[in-house]
């Protein structure tokens, strides 16, 4: 399959990508700003300010399940166009709320506008989109993230996002933008996304019983639980460590994290794309390791930009292809449930994040080496989940084709 092919994707799958560009755009314009925002513009306390930025977090992982699962039930465009309208209002609230507890409303909404909203694209992405072009979907995805994920600072910055109420009106105009897009597919594509849906539609708590019992992808969900808790040290426990020596050092990392991304992240997928998902998933928790123990092994440039480099070729291998992952065994109609369960595995952001201070405050600074060789160890104890869920994967496919074969017989 040739590059135009891999990209001639459904024109909903582009709409898509180009809005995951610009509400990440949105997102990030004013997002990491906030906390300044809180503090030195509505004279918010740090600990009051960080219950308000914590709250998005618990509810966004608590709640994608029941986003994912009504999408299911009411159909993905639906979905996506009431959560990016109230996302739009959102960021309204947040540019004219003066009272703490409006702020702690207003990003508890942010975090369920974003637990609706990303199950249900996730899962309309797979909805149009054949089985041999998942890769690149998500791929394009991806890209698109980072790309929004890079922008959006930049732009934020330069209007003064922690200083004024301007940038959350901006980011709350593209939301409007977006949902106006969404609405138009709900007249142009009414049946996509829908599959299935009315003739097999169930039950929130029948989704959530048939995804509880649902082996592979429990061991998926554990294994992506240390994964996802391997990558919050990126925000946390290595801007703590290197900020207290050389603030520039950690700059130059969270750069190249975005620009490692952006330039090697299609030619990653292309070399890995001869090898099963979970063997995928397999070597990504294991460069995850890697490049968490080189953090941790010295504070020159060179050796830290190599972790980084091993590190996010781990985040790119782990979390395009856990998406993809998620299209083989869900369910059709139960898509937007599986991927708003997957949801549960941002408990590992919490807690890691939670561990690496304690690791920093019991055993010093001073110890990088033990304490980023105890996170590098817990990124790769995914492996054996990851393992064991490929082969049951293995045994369900066997049995299938088993049933297929003597049914054809027959």
């Amino acid at each position: 399959m040739n590059l135009k092919q891999k990209l001639n994707f459904h024109p909903l799958a582009w709409g898509v990508i180009f809005g995951t560009f610009l509400s990440r755009a949105g997102f990030f314009m004013n997002l990491p700003f906030l906390g300044i925002y809180l503090y030195e513009v509505k004279g918010v306390d740090p600990a009051t300010t960080g219950a308000i930025l914590a709250v998005s977090f618990f509810v966004s992982t608590f709640m994608s399940f029941f986003g994912g699962a009504l999408s299911d039930k009411l159909g993905r465009i639906s979905v996506m166009f009431a959560s990016m309208l109230l996302w739009g209002f959102v960021f309204v609230g947040f540019a004219i709320a003066d009272q703490i507890v409006t702020f702690f409303l207003l990003n508890a909404l942010n975090g369920l506008c974003r637990s609706v909203f990303e199950p249900s694209a996730r899962a309309l992405l797979v909805d149009v989109t054949p089985d041999d072009n998942r890769i690149a979907v998500f791929n394009a995805r991806y890209y698109a993230i980072n790309l929004g994920g890079a922008i959006g600072p930049l732009v934020g910055l330069s209007l003064g996002a922690s200083k004024n109420p301007l940038p959350f009106l901006i980011s709350a105009g593209i939301y409007f933008i977006y949902a106006l897009i969404i609405l138009y597919w709900h007249f142009k594509y009414k049946n996509k996304g829908q599959q299935e849906n009315n003739l097999n539609a169930v039950s929130v708590i029948e989704s959530l019983r048939i995804i509880a019992g649902d082996k592979v992808f429990r061991y998926f969900l554990i294994g992506n639980i240390f994964v996802t808790g391997a990558y919050s040290h990126l925000d946390t426990t290595l801007s703590q460590y290197l900020g207290t020596v050389d603030v520039s050092a950690y700059s130059v990392l969270f750069i190249s994290n975005t620009v490692f991304i952006l330039l090697f992240q299609f030619p990653i997928m292309k070399l890995m794309k001869k090898y099963s998902y979970l063997t995928a998933l397999k070597a990504g928790c294991i460069l995850f390791g890697l490049g968490l123990f080189g953090f941790g092994l010295s504070k020159s440039i060179p050796v830290l930009l190599l972790s980084m480099f091993l590190f996010t070729a781990g985040e790119i291998l782990c979390f395009i292809i856990g998406d993809v992952l998620i299209s083989d065994i869900a369910p059709n109609h139960l898509r937007g449930a599986y991927y708003g369960a997957a949801g549960l595995q941002f408990i590992g952001q919490g807690g890691s994040a939670w561990l690496g201070g304690i690791l920093l405050s019991s055993l010093g600074f001073g110890q990088g080496v033990i304490i980023f060789a105890i996170l590098g160890g817990l990124a790769v104890s995914a492996f054996p989940f990851f393992k064991f869920g490929e082969i049951l994967l293995t045994k369900k496919k066997e049995i299938f084709t088993a049933d297929a074969d003597e049914y054809s017989v027959s």
